[in-house]
């Protein structure tokens, strides 16, 4: 297989990855878009991006491997503490992970974490 053609095809992967992720995101914006929701099911909608995010983040702040990482020198759960009252303040997600990203910047800049 000739270099061209290894770089069609992942450009091609890409765009197909990138295809099957937004399809099912958009599908159902456009369907409810302009429907009235209940208010009940807005505000249970309104727990999924919380739910979703401390389902992606909590085991890379609690556990190290398999076992949990409740040490001095979990940098991570450190940072997490001071992010954490940051996003429950501004309400702000960009604001929040820029303040994570920061404090462990910081952190390993100061302390060689």
């Amino acid at each position: 297989m000739s270099p061209i053609m290894s770089t069609k095809m992942i450009l091609l992967t890409i765009a197909g990855m990138a295809l099957v992720t937004y399809i099912p995101r958009a599908a159902p914006m456009l369907a409810l878009a302009s429907r009235p929701l209940n208010p009940w099911l807005r505000r249970w909608l309104g727990f999924v991006p919380g739910a979703v995010l401390s389902a992606l983040l909590l085991p890379g702040l609690l556990l190290d491997g398999r076992e949990l990482y409740f040490q001095a020198d979990n940098l991570f759960l450190w940072a997490a503490a001071p992010t954490l009252l940051v996003a429950l303040k501004t309400g702000n997600f960009f604001i929040a992970v820029a303040t994570g990203m920061g404090l462990v910047a910081l952190a390993r800049l100061v302390f060689g974490m």
